[in-house]
């Protein structure tokens, strides 16, 4: 049952894959000169392994020994640089008596996550905090750089986003299997009785895998079908116009990027122990004073 759904995930990952390919016809200059410098020796690395990698699965590999390193992992590369840049520059000088403009910006950022996923996962959220602010700041600068003159979105190739849900699905599994032991994990799947467990058990397992689709497709085609459309009209309306969609364009990153990032925090949530904490007040009645 499946294999089934595996073969439907590669055949839409191949799809997708060939068609962003497709796209990306202009080669960024900032990628070829990454490739004049380091492309024969990645070549070389990618000659003896990636034959015997590919052959696991049966498939024949065919390299490109003109770009060996393609535009999207060239592109996700310098987003990891300027996510740790605008993060540095971001928090500054942390001031508590006088925080700067982006200090403050930050905190509202810091704090819209810190009480999402409080109020989605409970008490313990903060262990999970660095993995879901990876994500937020990442995919938010991956998508957000299609906006940047000879830059590209990373997300819009769909192998970007592809490795963002296995991240993320193979991290909620793991937070589910720490927490509650391999057999407990399981178990989670099985539902809320026994005797059906025979049904629900293949069918949360097939719904779980289904989250990688469906994680990697939203984001990929929201930013792709973006990326697309900005350049369709772009070569109607060569001037003045593509800057009107500049907003369009920072609602639907900010918006994919929230999207990921919520889901990952309701994924954490549904393997998660919901501690609450209730506080009991004691109160101590005091013997009044005797008359005199």
């Amino acid at each position: 049952m499946m294999w089934p759904l595996m073969n439907i995930i590669s055949l839409m990952a191949e799809e997708a894959s060939e068609g962003s390919q497709a796209a990306e016809h202009h080669v960024p200059i900032i990628v070829e000169w990454v490739n004049h410098l380091f492309g024969p020796a990645v070549y070389r690395v990618q000659e003896a392994i990636m034959p015997t990698v590919y052959g696991w699965f049966g498939a024949e590999w065919h390299g490109h020994p003109e770009m060996p390193i393609p535009t999207h992992m060239v592109m996700f590369f310098i987003a990891v640089i300027i996510s740790t840049v605008v993060l540095r520059w971001m928090i500054g000088e942390l001031s508590v008596e006088n925080p700067s403009d982006r200090q403050q910006f930050f905190e509202v950022i810091f704090e819209g996550v810190r009480n999402l996923m409080r109020e989605n996962i409970g008490p313990h959220y903060m262990r999970y905090f660095p993995v879901i602010g990876l994500f937020t700041v990442l995919i938010g600068v991956s998508n957000l750089m299609g906006m940047i003159p000879f830059l590209r979105a990373p997300t819009a190739n769909y192998n970007i986003p592809f490795a963002l849900a296995v991240l993320s699905f193979l991290y909620y599994n793991y937070v589910g299997i720490k927490e509650n032991g391999l057999l407990g994990h399981l178990r989670h799947f099985a539902g809320p009785v026994l005797f059906v467990a025979v049904i629900f058990f293949p069918i949360e397992i097939v719904s779980n895998l289904a989250r990688i689709l469906s994680l990697s497709m939203r984001l990929f085609w929201n930013i792709f079908g973006d990326d697309i459309s900005v350049e369709a009209f772009a070569q109607i309306m060569q001037y003045g116009f593509p800057m009107i969609l500049l907003p369009l364009r920072a609602i639907v990153a900010v918006m994919q990027t929230f999207i990921f990032m919520y889901l990952s925090i309701i994924y954490i949530s549904e393997v998660t122990h919901h501690e609450e904490k209730h506080e009991v007040s004691i109160t101590t009645e005091q013997p009044a004073p005797a008359a005199a």
